[in-house]
């Protein structure tokens, strides 16, 4: 991932809690030399210097028939447009901040019961969000049912090789051009701009 020197995000503790919050990633890796991508919901565990992630595919897809394989996944967190009406500073053109994660290592392939206990973390995790709702749980599923989507998918853990993020949230403006742009964005009703305002005050503005 390309990334000028004001972006970088290397704390693993903090890129972990992006993809927590984003567990919804973009996995790609080549087959026959040609890019290939997929699409899944990951579990992250803190295992290892820089952690791990669990995701299932359709066993029908491509990607689900590399088994130790090297793969790339990226994780896109709150991104939204700049107008710059929003700086002081006149001359400046429109611009894109987001925030991304990206690692890389290889996947293997999980066990039937390994799957199992996957599927169980991905619906835990997301239910728990939705309290006061009961938490929906797999014990509700038919077993010869829950047998038929097991083995309609394959699972993979990745534990990471590399682990790296781009926090691009007007870094490199001056302080009064990055006031404006968060007080722009706090103001829209765009939940995704909001979301960016709350990460750039967080990070701060770091004056050039």
């Amino acid at each position: 991932m390309y990334r000028p020197g004001p972006y970088v995000q290397d704390d693993v503790k903090v890129l972990h809690d992006i993809i927590r919050e984003r567990s919804f990633c973009l996995v790609a890796a080549a087959i026959d030399g040609e890019p290939q991508f997929a699409y899944a919901p990951v579990v992250i565990d803190d295992d290892g210097a820089r952690g791990r992630v669990r995701y299932h595919l359709a066993r029908a897809n491509p990607l689900a028939k590399l088994d130790s394989a090297k793969v790339r996944l990226s994780f896109l967190g709150p991104d939204t447009y700049v107008s710059p009406d929003w700086y002081k500073t006149e001359g400046l053109v429109p611009t894109w901040n987001y925030i991304a994660v990206e690692g890389t290592g290889i996947a293997r392939q999980l066990d039937k019961d390994a799957l199992r206990q996957l599927v169980v973390d991905l619906s835990s995790v997301r239910e728990e969000r939705l309290r006061p709702k009961k938490p929906w749980t797999i014990d509700k599923v038919p077993e010869v049912k829950m047998d038929a989507l097991l083995n309609a998918i394959v699972g993979f853990e990745v534990s990471f090789e590399t682990l790296e993020g781009k926090f691009k949230l007007s870094q490199d403006k001056k302080s009064e051009d990055f006031d404006g742009v968060v007080d722009a964005l706090e103001r829209s009703r765009d939940v995704g701009a909001q979301a960016v305002a709350a990460a750039m005050k967080h990070c701060g503005a770091k004056k050039p």
